[in-house]
């Protein structure tokens, strides 16, 4: 199962109309599951993360315990035998075949907050002065976890940041817009045409004139926000 576990036959009229996004079905001797986060079975056209079954599937990662207990999980619909989490999530369309929809993983959350990395990266390239971008989240400091944002400019423009900033603030809400937004000349890709996330420049954060309390009560809010966040210090006007 290293390189695909689906297929899709085409004809001259299928191939005309043919989606990036529909993969098929599953391959002899593999069955494809698509099902909920209780591993129940998703109905036609609801997203699901898909899990594959058969002779063919590995029985874990070698020497990686750990990471074999999370991706290979009991098979509910028959016992003895184990399912393999692909991360992806599909569902099934009318035809019974599978349309892939993105990763599971693209989801992260931050500070409470479940984040859609691809929502963002939308609202991003809805400003036409990007051609590209790429959302991480990254951790410079640890349990310091940001959301970066780093964009190529489109041909013959220049990106504003604070520009940017704003435009990407009118569409998603606070918690979503990007601590940073870095201009690249090119999103630095792997040998296999993946984001290479080693390859991004870590950020620098816009830091604000640091604006001591003026008052007792200011001293004493401040100061419970610095204890309660592990911090040295909290001015006027910064933001936990």
């Amino acid at each position: 199962t290293t390189v695909h576990v689906s297929h899709r036959v085409l004809d001259a009229a299928l191939a005309a109309d043919a989606s990036a996004s529909v993969v098929g079905q599953a391959i002899s001797g593999l069955q494809v599951f698509v099902l909920d986060t209780r591993l129940a079975p998703v109905p036609v056209g609801v997203a699901g993360e898909m899990y594959v079954s058969g002779v063919q599937l590995a029985r874990g990662y070698l020497g990686q315990a750990g990471l074999t207990s999370t991706r290979f999980v009991a098979n509910p619909f028959n016992a003895g035998e184990v399912l393999y989490r692909t991360g992806d999530v599909a569902s099934w369309n009318s035809a019974g075949d599978l349309e892939y929809l993105g990763r599971a993983d693209d989801q992260v959350k931050i500070r409470g907050f479940r984040i859609e990395i691809g929502e963002i990266e939308s609202a991003v390239l809805a400003d036409v002065s990007v051609a590209q971008t790429a959302v991480v989240v990254r951790e410079d400091s640890p349990g310091d976890q940001r959301l970066v944002a780093y964009v190529v400019p489109a041909a013959g423009v220049s990106v504003s940041v604070d520009d940017l900033r704003v435009s990407v603030g009118s569409l998603l809400p606070e918690y979503m817009v990007p601590s940073a937004f870095v201009v690249l000349d090119a999103i630095p890709l792997t040998v296999n045409g993946k984001l290479d996330r080693r390859a991004l420049p870590a950020p620098s954060f816009d830091v604000a004139v640091f604006r001591a309390p003026t008052s007792v009560v200011e001293e004493v809010v401040a100061q419970t926000f610095a204890d309660v966040l592990g911090v040295d210090r909290v001015g006027l006007d910064d933001d936990f």
